[in-house]
């Protein structure tokens, strides 16, 4: 009889250990970028959140420096469930969620507090719940800095400067279009190929925000930096829907707020990033180009045209462009 008691207490304890164990949960995080980088730790900051007020139940491991493979792949990961989270830049989700084409488009934001006051708004709501339908559920969006153009040889000095020049863009319709409206060459490719691709005269050019041009090392094979800021279009932090719907709805709570509030911790780490990297190009020796913006906008309205063409999509933009 005592035999009998102890083996089923011990199994008791045994199933209950099992309860608590099933009840853990760790989230794979994708991102691109190198360990430090401010998407990167923001993402880590919102797993110091989820895991301090789940009591260390659910965790959330961050996939940095492409480990689980670059954009396109990841997003279709996460689509399927095989990661959990993704850390992405708008552009490669334009051809999934037709939404995310607007904050994509060039010169929308009139700057950085006027992108901040659109994407934490009803409007950055509506975005992110656009992503629902296709096996996603957006969380928040992170700052992604101004994009500007980076040269190898001729330094951009103008609009004209680009004709002709072949340019590494996103794997995104809308950005191959922005590039031949500033009549250049677009060149589609992985962030990880780019390097090699500006070394060896695959591309001329190449574009992007003061910390990617620093940490990716592009400025020492592309020294001319040319101040267009064509766009501030926003990153997103997404979530599986596979994995969202495993989730308790108080779980769901736990995951949205700690996104929310890890980006106010992402544009502070941001803001020094971007500020510390445009320092060290400084330093390095880099061309950096100042230009008349005007003209570089005044060549976008065939992209508006194109993409903005439903009556939806034209009230989206309108909306942005009346937030004062």
């Amino acid at each position: 009889m005592k035999t009998a008691a102890m083996l089923s207490i011990t199994m008791g304890l045994a199933l209950g250990a099992g309860v608590v164990n099933a009840q853990e949960i760790t989230l794979r995080s994708a991102d691109i970028h190198p360990d430090g980088y401010p998407t990167v730790e923001a993402v880590k900051y919102m797993g110091e959140l989820v895991a301090e007020r789940t009591n260390g139940r659910i965790k959330i491991e961050v996939m940095n420096n492409a480990a689980l493979g670059q954009e396109k792949d990841t997003i279709e990961q996460t689509r399927f469930g095989v990661i959990d989270m993704n850390r992405v830049n708008s552009a490669p989700f334009n051809n999934l969620v037709p939404e995310t084409v607007v904050f994509g488009l060039p010169f929308l934001f009139r700057d950085t507090a006027h992108m901040h006051k659109v994407v934490d708004g009803p409007i950055g709501d509506e975005v992110l719940a656009a992503f629902e339908p296709h096996g996603l559920v957006g969380l928040a969006f992170y700052d992604s800095g101004a994009r500007s153009f980076y040269s190898t040889q001729k330094p951009i000095q103008s609009l004209a400067d680009l004709k002709g020049m072949k340019v590494r863009v996103q794997q995104s319709d809308l950005w191959i279009a922005m590039m031949e409206a500033f009549g250049a060459n677009p060149t589609p490719m992985p962030f990880g190929e780019v390097y090699s691709s500006l070394e060896t005269g695959v591309v001329d050019a190449a574009e992007n925000n003061w910390p990617s041009y620093e940490s990716s090392r592009h400025f020492e094979v592309a020294k001319n930096y040319t101040l267009t800021e064509h766009s501030l279009t926003p990153e997103i932090l997404a979530i599986s829907k596979i994995t969202w719907d495993k989730l308790s709805p108080e779980d769901q709570g736990v995951i949205r707020q700690a996104a929310k509030d890890s980006v106010g911790k992402m544009r502070e780490l941001w803001q020094a990033r971007e500020k510390a990297s445009e320092e060290k190009i400084r330093a390095s020796g880099a061309n950096i180009i100042t230009v008349d913006k005007a003209e570089f906008a005044a060549a976008m309205q065939p992209v508006y045209d194109r993409f903005i063409t439903d009556p939806k999509m034209k009230d989206l933009v309108a909306r942005v462009q009346a937030v004062e």
